[in-house]
């Protein structure tokens, strides 16, 4: 059975170049897409129009979001009993000390500053896929605890 990635991502550049390294590196990858950070929590929640959206086996969340930005989007998450499990990490341009710190005090798993430069951009992908998708092991579908 394919992972799902929730992909969660204002900026449509970037959305499109994580999914065609990731479709790249993994075809059996089933990335959604959410642009905004309230976007994303109906995804999760499977509220309203996204009532049928799968449930991701990876969040890769942005920090700097419209609607609701990345820290609270990470806090419900990680709140819900029924979120939390799922691995979060953090995949954004910001590098200050106060964003990773309030990120990890969230419990974010995991915390990857976007790099400028486009070829090291995709080899940070490549290595979420061959840490995130391929050699850790995440957790069931549905667990709660």
């Amino acid at each position: 059975m394919p992972l799902t990635v929730l992909l969660v991502e204002d900026s449509p550049g970037d959305a499109r170049l994580t999914r065609e390294v990731l479709h790249g590196t993994n075809n059996s990858l089933h990335l959604v897409v959410a642009s905004d950070g309230a976007e994303a929590l109906c995804l999760l929640t499977r509220t309203g129009t996204y009532a049928h959206a799968p449930r991701p086996d990876l969040i890769l969340l942005d920090l700097s979001l419209p609607k609701m930005d990345g820290h609270a989007v990470l806090a419900q998450i990680k709140e819900n009993p029924n979120l939390k499990t799922i691995p979060t990490v953090i995949l954004t341009t910001s590098d200050s000390e106060a964003d990773i710190a309030q990120s990890y005090q969230l419990r974010a798993n995991c915390y990857l500053c976007k790099p400028a430069e486009l070829s090291a951009f995709e080899r940070l992908l490549r290595g979420i896929n061959d840490f995130w998708l391929t050699r850790a092991i995440l957790p069931e579908q549905g667990q709660t605890t």
